[in-house]
């Protein structure tokens, strides 16, 4: 893979996430919970969200030459937490559903315009990170693979949710 072919197909599964989204319309419907599990499509987002700004921070660091190790203990995760205001998804002492529920409590009461312009802002700044970075520096970090894990392999499993449920809604006539 290559830098222009990688930067397609993130674009195009992103484009399908987008479209997807604007079906759904941004209306009360993406505060409905049960369109995974518990979560609404808002929860959906503030998670995609979460794990973007985790990857942008990441090649921000790799960019600058500075280094990320993993927290190793609590008060390490904790102060992670307090910097960047979501969990070191990183971090070999971190399961999946204790930071996915600390994100949809951390963002329950937030504006659903602010986590989409969050969401926006963090994607913008892997695209624009991972165009400037060498071909070298991405393949030394393993950048395809980690973008691709926290970018549009992210947007597929919800878009999956997202579709079983915009579908089960109209089947049974629901608004």
């Amino acid at each position: 893979m290559n830098k222009v072919i990688f930067l397609r197909r993130l674009q195009s599964e992103r484009d399908k996430f987008e479209l997807l989204l604007n079906q759904v319309g941004f209306t009360r419907q993406m505060a409905v919970k049960g369109v995974s599990g518990s979560w609404s499509i808002k929860d959906i987002l503030a998670h995609i969200f979460a794990y973007e700004q985790y990857m942008a921070d990441r090649m921000e660091e790799i960019y600058q030459n500075k280094r990320y190790a993993p927290c190793k203990t609590q008060n390490a995760l904790d102060a992670f937490l307090q910097e960047f205001g979501y969990p070191d998804f990183g971090s070999p002492l971190l399961d999946d559903d204790g930071p996915n529920a600390w994100i949809v409590e951390r963002y329950q009461n937030v504006p659903l315009e602010e986590i989409v312009s969050q969401e926006l802002h963090a994607y913008g700044t892997i695209v624009h990170l991972f165009e400037k970075m060498s071909e070298q520096t991405i393949l030394r970090n393993n950048l395809y693979e980690r973008v691709a894990n926290n970018t549009y392999r992210h947007y597929q499993e919800h878009i999956r949710d997202i579709k079983h449920w915009v579908m089960s809604r109209r089947i049974s006539g629901s608004k």
